[in-house]
Parts: C-alpha cells; structure tokens; sequence
C-alpha cells in the first residue's frame, strides 16, 4: 500500500539521481515511484526533507515539480515457487513477462510481478496442524522443477503454533496454504514471501569452510579449489574468457542450484547466455540446466543504477535457496560494472572521490556482498545445512590487476583465478595463470580429499607445482641460450612441465568427455604424469637421448589420458603406466649396451 502522506514533488534531476522534497517521514532505501509514470527508485540520502533517490530507470523526460510517491518499504524481491527456470531484471522483474505485455523493449514504469500470481502450483504439506514451528520449518513441497523440490519455509521472525495445514492440492502463491498461532495473534501463511535485498538472511552460525565445491576443471579442483561457501575472484582482461569459465563452472560445480548476475555485461554476451542456458543439459540428470538456474539480466546497456540491485537481487535468491538446504553456486559478471555503476551514482551525489574515481566506500560494499556467502546451520527446528558460494567476475580495464575493483576484490575472497592474455592468446582453456594464482583453502579441502580421494593429494600437488615453477625459471635461460644448451635433467624437468602444463593443466570446454574430469580421475592423472616425471629424469641423468623419450609410444598416450572416458580411465590408466615401464626400460636397456 501506498502511503499517500509521503508524496514529495521533484526539484532536481541528474541522470539517474533525483532529489524531491516534501519526504519527512520516509526512511533510507525505501522504494518510491517518480513522476507521472511511476518509474522505480530507491532513497539512497535524506537531508530533513530532502530526499536524494537512485533511480531504476531511464530518467529522460521527468521535470522538476513531477510527484514522488514512497511505498514505505524497502527494495524487497518475491521468494516462491516459479524462481527457477526465469529471467530477471536487476529489480527482479521478469523479462518473459514484460515482453509479453510491452513487446521487445521494456516501458518505462512498466509493474509485473516477480513470481506469476495466477499460476498453481501443486502444494504437499510434510507436517501435521499442532506441531510447534520456527522461523524458516518447512511446511510443505512443492515440485518446482524436476531438479529441485521447492521447500515451502516459514518467514522468518515467526514462531508458532500450527493451527491448520491445507490438503495437497494446486494453489497459487498468493493462496493461504496455513495459519499459525503467534503470541500477537494467528498469521496466514502463503507460498509466497518478501526480503529486503540489502539485509542478509540470518543464519543460526556459519561453519569454517572444509567441503570443497568440485568443477571438474582440474586447475581449479587441483591447484586452486574453491569450497561450499567460499568466494572467489576471477579477473581477467577483454577476450580471457571469464564468460566462457563462467559458463562451464555453472554447468560442472557441484551445487545444486545455480544464480548467474549479468551485471553491466555488453549486451551481446549476455545474449550468448541466454541463448546458450536454456540449450545445456544437466550432466547427472540429463534434465535442462535452466531447471535449477536463475538468470538476472542487467546489460550495459540497461540503466546504470540498477546493476547496483542487481547483485543483491541475486545474493538475496542465493540465501533463499540456501536455507532450503541447499548448496548454491552465484556467479556474477562483472563486479566491476557495479563498482562503475557505484562512481556514477557517487559523482552525480558529488561526493568525495577516492582512487580513480571510485568512491570512498567501494571496499565496504564489496565486502559487505562477499560476506554473504558462507556454508551455514539454518534456522529450523531440524538441523539443516545449506551454502552459497560467490564467484565474482572482474574486468580491470587493459587487464591491470592494480586497479582498485581487483586489489579491494582481493583483500576480500580466498581464492584468486587470475586470467592471463596470452594464455588466452594461445588457446589454452581455462586461462588461468598457475604462476600469479593462489587458493587459501589447500588447507582446509585437504582433508576431504585425501580421505575420498588419494592419502598424498596435497603432496603431489605440491610436487606438481614446484614443477611448474621450476620451469618459469628454466625458460629464462632458455630465451638466452636455447634447450640444447641445458644438462639432461633440466631438459627432463622442461618436458614434464610442459606435459603437466598442456595435458593437465588445459581442458577443453567443448570436449565430450574433457569438459569435465572427476575428483578421482584428476587425481590418477596427476599422480601417473608425476611417476612418469621422475622416472625421465632419472632416464636423464643415465644419458637416454630426450628425443627418444618424446617418441615413446606411452608418452603420446599420456597426452591422450583426459580424453579417456570416465567410465572406463581406472582400467586403461593400469595398462598405461605398465607401458611407461616397459618403454623406460627398454630405453635404458638400450643405453646399456
């Protein structure tokens, strides 16, 4: 309901900033409607009466002396039942359903909700009228799609108990589907709930991260993993391929529901992920990706205030899914168009600047997003668990990781994929540079991984490593004087780095059966190529010409092991390390004589 007492009139506009007066009474970041046509903003300052307002549209054609109307709520996004499978606006409002009523472009002032009001949804109650309940126990279920059973959850700050349930039976998300006995009296409950972006939704406490968040992109999983709940930075200049990594961690991590923010991306990137989403297939289920995906649409294109609710738009979804239960994966792209949208808001409030331009707060808010994510014990009678985990996009202009998005990014997440040009140059996929990259969770995923997956894990990726490093200082004398000039084993060293580098480290994210590699697989192939290693070097230093190392037969079949499938790599991976053996001995034979 409006407030009709709240109606200020506009008396200055600058771009997306306009200030009304008239707004005693009206509080920080409550949502207004401006001028004739309604448009949507929000308060972002009140001086007495003045109200300063971001708004969420185009602000082409307003005059000052136009109404301001305050809805004295804050900016809150639709929870329920019809989420999944929809494509948002940064102000949550649904794309599908503009069209349908506007045609191809988006009118100014243009109301849908969020969630459709009119569809019915096929509702099951898990619990008996009686019970005690607390915020955020499930009351019932509903197939939301075939991916993802929508838990229909008690609001928050709501404890009671349950007076009447209804049957199973279709409902739409306005229906009462129950009432619950509180101490200020008896509440309906409907499928359908509200959040205040800008608030996180609490939690009983938040776990110290151990589970790692599995890619099935070995450099990731291997050299820098991410866990359930974790954040991470991928930056990367123009043509690095943060969209296209983006895209496989949607499809491949291990969480069960996937938030993608567009935020201030070009438009046409955003149209690939459109185009492409809706086409991928589930790989553990063979169902539609877009069956357990949220897309929130906000191109550069679109008005520069609203990538600012966009990413919280997105995190607010993400924690709503969490506490479901649910392990949930949000990848933004790029948090740097929101800090741009941030200095453009800041400039027109002609406040005080900070490094180029940015404002002072830009760390802040970008501390104040990635904290949100987290692994979490749930409000609930029952234990529940539930986690988001945030992947954040960042486009440093000229690929300059100095700049003040990146280094403020930095300061924030655990883990850092950072995307070199010329890796990129020379098609290696994923780009990410193992040299300049690091993940401050090696040591809590160790555990995990050498209980399920190999006991010395953590030391051969520690092995590996030095490898790669040890060539980044080899390959400087080799500008100088060339490879042949090298001993035996350093020229044994050069090879197993570039074995590791092109046969391990690069993936091909359009390969039937390399797009993906499980834990396990990962784990043999790094421990094969390692075995592989010493036993070259050691050939080395016994004098075997490296050339006839590099003919092996099994060293080509080395090259071949991601492509093996992973059904069947345990069987083939035995045969190829007896073929190591046997071509390294009969190598060393051979220099005997």
């Amino acid at each position: 309901m409006l407030k009709s007492e709240l109606v200020g009139k506009i008396i200055r506009i600058s771009g997306p900033v306009i200030e009304a007066n008239n707004m005693r009474g009206s509080k920080m970041y409550d949502v207004v409607h401006v001028g004739d046509e309604k448009l949507i903003g929000e308060i972002i300052r009140l001086n007495a009466d003045i109200a300063t307002i971001q708004v969420y549209e185009d602000t082409n054609g307003l005059k000052p002396g136009e109404k301001v109307v305050s809805t004295g709520e804050p900016l809150s996004v639709e929870l329920g039942p019809g989420l999944l499978t929809n494509i948002f606006d940064g102000i949550q409002r649904p794309l599908p359903a503009i069209k349908e009523k506007t045609g191809d472009f988006i009118t100014r002032g243009v109301e849908v909700h969020a969630i459709d009001q009119k569809k019915k949804w096929h509702f099951k109650p898990t619990i008996k009228p009686g019970k005690k309940l607390n915020s955020c126990d499930v009351i019932g279920e509903v197939q939301e799609t075939p991916l993802i059973v929508h838990k229909i959850m008690i609001p928050h700050h709501i404890k009671g108990k349950l007076l009447s349930v209804e049957k199973e039976d279709n409902y739409t998300v306005q229906d009462d589907i129950a009432i619950v006995a509180t101490d200020t009296g008896d509440i309906t409950i409907k499928m359908m709930q509200r959040w205040p972006v800008r608030k996180a939704r609490p939690v009983v406490e938040k776990y110290d991260p151990s589970l790692p968040l599995i890619t099935g992109q070995r450099v990731i999983d291997t050299f820098f993993p991410i866990t359930k709940g974790g954040t991470a930075a991928i930056p990367g200049g123009f043509g690095t391929g943060k969209t296209v990594m983006l895209h496989a961690l949607a499809k491949w991590s291990d969480a069960q529901v996937v938030i993608y923010v567009g935020c201030g991306e070009r438009g046409n990137e955003m149209t690939d992920v459109l185009r492409e989403f809706p086409k991928l297939v589930d790989p553990t289920s063979g169902e539609p990706l877009m069956n357990r995906t949220v897309l929130i649409a906000n191109t550069s294109n679109m008005p520069v205030a609203a990538r600012d609710a966009s990413v919280y738009t997105g995190i607010t979804i993400a924690e709503y899914y969490r506490d479901m239960g649910y392990d949930v994966a949000l990848m933004a792209d790029s948090t740097s168009r929101w800090a741009e949208a941030m200095r453009e808001i800041s400039g027109r409030l002609e406040e005080m600047p900070g490094e180029e331009g940015y404002p002072a707060y830009l760390a802040s808010r970008l501390a104040e997003f990635y904290e949100r994510a987290g692994r979490a014990k749930l409000l609930s009678s029952e234990h529940r668990e539930g986690s988001v985990s945030v992947m954040g996009a960042v486009s440093p202009p000229g690929g300059d990781f100095s700049e003040p998005v990146a280094q403020n990014t930095l300061r924030i997440v655990k883990v850092f994929w950072a995307l070199d040009a010329d890796l990129a140059d020379r098609r290696h996929f994923p780009s990410i540079n193992w040299l300049k990259s690091y993940s401050q969770y090696l040591e809590q995923v160790k555990t995990w991984w050498e209980e399920k997956i190999g006991k010395d894990w953590l030391q051969l990726q520690n092995k590996a490593m030095a490898l790669l490093q040890k060539e980044s200082e080899l390959q400087e004398i080799v500008k100088l004087v060339g490879p042949d000039a090298l001993p035996p084993r350093e020229r044994a060293l050069l090879e197993s780095a570039r074995m590791i580098r092109e046969n391990y480290l690069q993936q091909s994210a359009f390969h039937p059966v390399d797009t993906y590699c499980p834990g396990k697989k990962q784990y043999e192939m790094l421990r094969i190529m390692l075995n592989f290693s010493d036993k070259i070097i050691e050939a080395a230093e016994k004098h075997v010409n490296m050339e006839d190392i590099i003919r092996m037969k099994s060293r080509e079949n080395l090259a071949r092991m991601s492509h093996v499938p992973n059904e069947d790599y345990q069987k083939r991976f035995k045969i190829l390390e007896k073929e190591i053996d046997h071509d390294i001995n009969l190598l060393l034979k051979e220099r005997e004589k």
